[in-house]
């Protein structure tokens, strides 16, 4: 039998399941962030998250290259845009990091606040160049097909419902509360449907939609890009889709935007956010969600509840996990 090759020139395929090596760094970022929960320090709570995040990442048998993370450079000293993660060897990817997908849901204790990261092979992975907002449509597997963010949003609901069998009445969309959205509410509950809003969170959001036996049925709205990036792995995992287009927040974003030859009347699908085929997606709950539960702690030890899901085998699996703090400060010099 050939042996794997692994050294720093080859070209070696992710072909292995990497998601149950990364669910161990969602579990760090939110075992950290979870000592934040409910203080009202969200810059506090997302730090600890990075610094947890990226200790774990350096453990990970790959190359990556983040290319959705906190920040340029020049403003994130950590899991910046173009930083080289993992322990040099393995397979080479792309990687996008939320430590944590809502801080503010989880300075304050709401549901619905995770750490996330994602994983695709090397080069698929859309670069939204500092183009920070999207306009976005995701939708589970039984709705694949049914979506266009060019139509109206009353001929979405109907089609998505007829898709899934059901009457429009029964149709829930979950949406960012956000004043941009305020005709985009309207628009929803003129065409019959339910909304379910939601103060922050998005990937988690699309992520509920997909879901089989989720009380939402689709997402609508504008909402971060690399949100959308991250929430088309989950699709790819998922087999629902989504659909989107760069959304600028002022003119001189939308300038930079085309200086970077950026289409911005282009229909992004989820092949385009992320064209890999073998994609990796790992959520962990901070706080407890619609998706997943948040981090329990025991005397001298933690639980945690994650979600794993890999494109190329369609597998989805839930884990939970018992941690130990005193084995976890030792041997991944974690402060949890």
């Amino acid at each position: 039998m050939a042996k794997e090759q692994t050294h720093m020139t080859s070209k070696q395929a992710p072909d292995r399941n990497l998601a149950m090596e990364l669910v161990r760094v969602t579990e760090a970022a939110a075992l950290a962030a979870g000592r934040w929960v409910g203080r009202g320090d969200k810059n506090g709570g997302d730090g600890a998250a990075v610094d947890a995040m990226r200790e774990l990442l350096s453990t990970v048998s790959m190359r990556g290259v983040v290319v959705i993370g906190e920040g340029e450079k020049d403003e994130a000293p950590m899991l910046y845009n173009g930083e080289e993660v993992g322990n040099g060897e393995g397979p080479e990817v792309d990687v996008a990091v939320d430590p944590i997908d809502g801080t503010t849901l989880m300075a304050e204790g709401r549901p619905n606040s995770i750490a996330v990261i994602a994983v695709s092979e090397r080069g698929t992975m859309f670069d939204p160049s500092a183009v920070f907002y999207m306009n976005k449509i995701a939708v589970g597997p039984a709705a694949k097909g049914a979506i266009d963010i060019d139509k109206s949003v009353e001929w979405n609901i109907n089609s998505v419902a007829a898709a899934k069998g059901i009457d429009v009445a029964d149709l829930t969309v979950v949406v960012l509360d956000r004043p941009r959205h305020e005709e985009l509410i309207k628009d929803i509950r003129a065409a019959g449907a339910k909304i379910r809003l939601i103060s922050d969170g998005d990937v988690a959001g699309a992520v509920a939609a997909a879901g089989e036996h989720s009380s939402v049925d689709m997402l609508m709205g504008i909402g971060g890009t690399p949100e959308g990036i991250i929430s088309a792995v989950a699709m790819k995992c998922m087999g629902g889709e989504i659909q989107g287009k760069l959304w600028p927040k002022d003119e001189a974003e939308r300038q930079k935007a085309i200086d970077a030859g950026h289409d911005l009347d282009r229909k992004l699908g989820t092949d385009d956010l992320v064209s890999g085929e073998n994609s990796f997606f790992c959520a962990t709950g901070v706080t407890n969600g619609d998706m997943l539960r948040g981090v329990t702690y025991r005397p001298n030890g933690a639980t945690t509840r994650s979600l794993v899901m890999r494109s190329k085998s369609g597998t989805i699996r839930n884990v939970e996990a018992i941690h130990q703090t005193t084995k976890l400060r030792e041997y991944a010099r974690l402060d949890i």
